[in-house]
């Protein structure tokens, strides 16, 4: 299965492109649709396209006779007609991303590469892998013939890219599931490692208290002035209450020599 295909006409066309203004140009070009309906016409000159339109409302077709393509997007129109096609084809296209292993499918030996997320370039097989996880490139691989990937959610866990096959929210929870207390004033729940949207630690007697923060991507690294952990993230030491002012204080408290 390929994630979708690109169409490509070549030949000596008129291409018009009309919305405030209008422009009109004779060539030999070749025109590419991309599946999110952008086209794009390239000549030899120059390094960007004779004309565009960026992700059209609608691209059509007639081949009954001269070959011609509109596309349209709100006032803007681009016509191409073609008056001697060398070429009219549908290529099958994946998104394209870094090496990171082969698809452990027995019926396929296409490449996986990373690309919002971790896909198969032949069969289209995709894993849904956070955006701060490192895939690992030191041959290590899980039972399933998977890379493993690392992730910082507190503590640095590597599991299989398959979370079927070994969870991350399982090993988080593992680690975490009420090891802190609520800090809403007056409420006696803990904190519970719980999947909403990203993982979050959350008050277990939510609705009635709806206290909840996105577990930080960094490893905790101590304990904050209002009893919530510190993470060491990319972007420095935070607590895993993101507005908290006491731990602001504190760090420009620390700064300062105070």
């Amino acid at each position: 299965m390929i994630d979708d295909a690109i169409r490509v006409l070549a030949g000596d066309c008129t291409v018009i492109a009309e919305g405030t203004d209008r422009s009109e140009y004779r060539g030999r070009v070749t025109t590419i649709v991309k599946p999110d309906n952008t086209v794009l016409v390239h000549d030899i000159d120059g390094y960007q396209p004779v004309a565009w339109l960026t992700r059209a409302d609608s691209v059509s077709s007639d081949r009954t006779d001269d070959f011609t393509l509109v596309a349209k997007k709100d006032t803007q129109t681009l016509r191409i007609a073609a008056h001697d096609q060398d070429g009219f084809a549908n290529y099958p296209a994946s998104a394209a991303g870094t090496p990171v292993g082969t698809c452990p499918d027995g019926d396929c030996t296409g490449s996986l590469v990373r690309s919002k997320g971790v896909r198969c370039v032949d069969c289209g097989t995709r894993y849904g892998v956070p955006a701060d996880a490192t895939i690992k490139d030191d041959q290590s691989h899980c039972e399933c013939g998977l890379p493993r990937m690392r992730v910082e959610r507190g503590l640095a866990f590597d599991v299989c890219l398959d979370r079927n096959c070994e969870s991350l929210d399982e090993a988080v929870r593992e680690a975490f599931d009420r090891e802190w207390d609520c800090p809403e004033s007056g409420c006696d729940g803990d904190l519970r490692i719980l999947r909403r949207g990203g993982l979050i630690a959350g008050c277990e007697h939510y609705p009635e208290c709806d206290t909840g923060f996105a577990m930080p991507g960094g490893v905790v690294d101590g304990e904050c002035a209002c009893g919530l952990p510190t993470f060491e993230t990319r972007g420095g030491s935070r607590c895993l209450d993101a507005t908290c002012e006491r731990h602001q204080r504190r760090q420009v408290g620390a700064a300062s020599g105070h």
